[in-house]
């Protein structure tokens, strides 16, 4: 609530659903492989605050639902990401979470496929602004949202907003975790594994699994990693151990700034022993380990003695601690120490920047989006666990 008592500059503006005829009928309908513009400003402003829900028939809306952001009349968006992991939550569903920047309101303790979805990131424009909704669903959704902004003069030296989704799937592990298995199985030892994996030596950086490659002068703020755990270590559920990397402004090996592993990152320690919890800056806002008896996304999930299978989204951001660059910045994690695991990450990275940005990765299409059914994750993950 820093300087709240000093007067603002400009004047308060909203785009919105709400039903101009003065019914309830506050939403508007996006036709089934559609597009939808729901904000269309002229003129130099700030957004504030985006609150939006989805009304869909789709199990997976929140990942076949894109979200795309252009300022000052750019041909390729600054923003390109699935809804739901724009938001925070990733593997196509919903879970109540909230932190400072993003959040989603729905049931707590329950995976849903409805939210209320609220984002506070500021993004200026100088010129204009357009905000469009593409429906990739096989039936229409009903949307409804605001868009705050504020008219005013935008500074010389502010930022762009981006956010980019990317997803890998599955990483290219560097060690075949199931002949370790078969080891390990014969000798019955929780360490054998650990010590050929703990063995493998990364000192480039190549095979990490990349969040976010920018080029031009900014900072980065903070990301949501979503992971899909298939290739555990045998005997060792835990799918991190990847160290973080941050290369900038193209300085060689080794990254100025490098972690000491995924949790570490994400400001936990020794796994994630409370499960689901979320903080301003940093939390899980979906942990759903596999469960024995049935559909984690029909039901609230439980924790079986296998705490780190299945799906789960992690958060960090930089809100009071933006990572800086002047010429361009890469940012990579490894999936699991030494990059070892094939396992499903997928990820939206969230930075400001001057323009023109780095072409994004191409959006997959729909097919290559969706979350892996629930049986075929536990069926990977048993192979080698």
């Amino acid at each position: 609530m820093h300087q709240l008592y000093l007067r603002k500059e400009g004047t308060s503006h909203r785009e919105s659903s709400w039903d101009t005829t003065g019914g309830n009928r506050d939403f508007i309908e996006i036709k089934a492989g559609a597009a939808a513009v729901i904000a269309d400003i002229e003129g130099s402003g700030i957004i504030k605050h985006i609150w939006m829900t989805v009304a869909s028939r789709d199990k997976f809306a929140f990942r076949k639902v894109l979200l795309r952001m252009y300022w000052d009349g750019e041909n390729e968006p600054s923003v390109d990401s699935p809804v739901g992991d724009f938001f925070g939550v990733g593997h196509g569903v919903a879970s109540h979470y909230v932190s400072m920047p993003l959040n989603m309101i729905t049931t707590q303790g329950v995976i849903e496929n409805k939210a209320a979805m609220n984002c506070f990131f500021e993004m200026p424009f100088r010129r204009h602004a357009r905000i469009e909704m593409v429906n990739e669903c096989e039936h229409d959704i009903g949307l409804y949202y605001y868009v705050d902004y504020v008219r005013q003069p935008v500074p010389d030296d502010a930022f762009y907003f981006h956010a980019s989704w990317r997803r890998e799937n599955p990483t290219k592990g560097t060690v075949d975790l199931s002949l370790l298995k078969a080891e390990h199985d014969r000798q019955d030892k929780a360490s054998y594994s650990d010590q050929k994996v703990y063995e493998v030596k990364n000192l480039t950086g190549d095979e990490n699994y990349v969040l976010l490659d920018a080029e031009g002068e900014g900072h980065y703020v903070g990301c949501n990693l979503s992971i899909d755990h298939l290739n555990p270590m045998p005997g060792f559920s835990w799918p991190g151990e990847g160290d973080d990397m941050f290369f900038i402004d193209g300085e060689p090996w080794p990254p100025r700034l490098h972690g000491t592993g995924t949790e570490d990152y994400f400001c936990a320690a020794w796994g994630y022993p409370s499960g689901h919890y979320y903080a301003p800056y940093h939390g899980l806002s979906l942990y759903a380990p596999i469960r024995e008896n049935g559909d984690a996304w029909k039901e609230s999930h439980t924790i079986s003695f296998n705490d780190y299978s299945g799906k789960m989204t992690q958060y960090r951001f930089h809100i009071v601690d933006p990572i800086i660059f002047r010429s361009g910045i890469r940012f990579s994690i490894e999936h699991g120490h030494g990059n070892a695991q094939s396992n499903d990450y997928s990820s939206v990275a969230y930075w400001y920047q001057r323009e023109p940005h780095k072409a994004f990765p191409e959006m997959l299409p729909v097919a290559l989006r969706l979350p892996l059914a629930e049986k075929d994750s536990a069926r990977r993950f048993y192979k080698t666990f």
